[in-house]
């Protein structure tokens, strides 16, 4: 089933909660919306799940205007965050619900939804917990029931609101490679909201950065982190440091001094210059580079991540360095840039 959201705007006490907000998604996709609190994420879902009305724009489930209509007419699968299972009833009987409250000709038999219900535990990996109830099961185990309960109704879309927030990050990881397993077997058009980066990365077809109510790039996990769009996304995405640069001849200088960075394309004039700490390279002394003196140095993991002070007003950048690496304290480290990105200043 193709979304399409079609310039939306949600105001809450004329609060705008989304400003214009277009987006096509399409059938058997697999998106993620990511974005920090308040950017509008899950106002957008729970837009598409017919939960909230649009203040003006429309929302279209293939060629229909389902802006208007109830959830229960969209026909969506919607998992919470907390599960929302019910807790006086047994995995099989949640899993079933949605069908067993269906009215008319729509509600299978009980027989119907019993097998189901037993063909999607054995989807979810939970054959032979039929019987038991939420309190007797794991948060994974509840986040799985949760999901298998979302997909019995046939849904002709399946929305996720941070399905493993409420989880450790053991079992994020767990089910993150699950949810895609079971989203390739089934091949729902599926939207997720996530503020954890990796998981977006890792999980989604196309990520959807979202900051301020709008959306601030769309793009492949590989097109979001390697070529991102604007000051934003680059701060956002993976791990950066920026300095503020100016444009002078085709060259980027810091301070009085260029750093042997080109830029023939760039407009002249102030900039910020952005890169991935692990993106760089280190020089033997400084003709055409950017020097600082080691502020504060950790290990992580096997590399050592080292905050240097450039510059006279004290501009912190970090970079990565092998873990074996002689950055004493206040020592002097010179470095460049392998991969980066100009931004006009603002």
């Amino acid at each position: 089933m193709e979304v399409r959201v079609a310039n939306v705007r949600k105001e809450f006490d004329r609060f705008p909660a989304l400003r214009d907000v277009s987006l096509d998604i399409k059938s058997g996709e697999l998106i993620a919306l990511l974005g920090p609190s308040g950017s509008g994420k899950t106002t957008l879902l729970r837009l598409i799940a017919g939960l909230e009305r649009p203040t003006r724009g429309k929302i279209f489930f293939g060629e229909e205007d389902a802006s208007h209509k109830s959830i229960q007419e969209r026909n969506v699968g919607f998992v919470f965050q907390h599960y929302a299972l019910f807790r006086h009833m047994t995995v099989a009987d949640n899993i079933g619900f949605g069908l067993k409250v269906r009215h008319g000709p729509t509600r299978p038999s009980a027989q119907e939804i019993r097998r189901r219900a037993s063909e999607l535990l054995d989807l979810v990996q939970l054959s032979g917990l039929e019987k038991r109830y939420p309190a007797q099961l794991s948060g994974g185990q509840r986040q799985r029931v949760a999901l298998a309960r979302a997909m019995a109704i046939e849904p002709r879309v399946l929305l996720l609101d941070e399905p493993f927030g409420a989880l450790d990050a053991q079992v994020r990881r767990e089910l993150r490679r699950w949810l895609r397993e079971i989203h390739d077997t089934t091949g729902h058009t599926t939207v997720f909201v996530t503020h954890d980066q990796e998981e977006a990365l890792e999980l989604a077809d196309r990520v959807v950065v979202m900051s301020q109510g709008r959306i601030e790039q769309v793009g492949t996990a590989d097109e979001i982190y390697d070529k991102p769009n604007s000051p934003f996304v680059y701060g956002f995405i993976g791990e950066s440091s920026s300095v503020p640069v100016k444009v002078e001849d085709g060259q980027v200088w810091i301070a009085d001094r260029p750093i042997g960075l080109s830029a023939p394309q760039a407009q002249e004039g102030q900039a910020t210059l952005f890169f991935r700490p692990h993106d760089v390279e280190l020089v033997d002394g400084c003709s055409g580079c950017i020097a600082g003196t080691v502020a504060a140095s950790r290990r992580v993991a096997g590399t050592r991540r080292v905050e240097l002070e450039i510059g006279g007003e004290r501009q912190r950048v970090e970079i990565e360095l092998p873990v074996d690496h002689p950055a004493a304290q206040k020592s002097r480290v010179a470095f460049r840039p392998r991969r980066w990105k100009l931004f006009p200043a603002a």
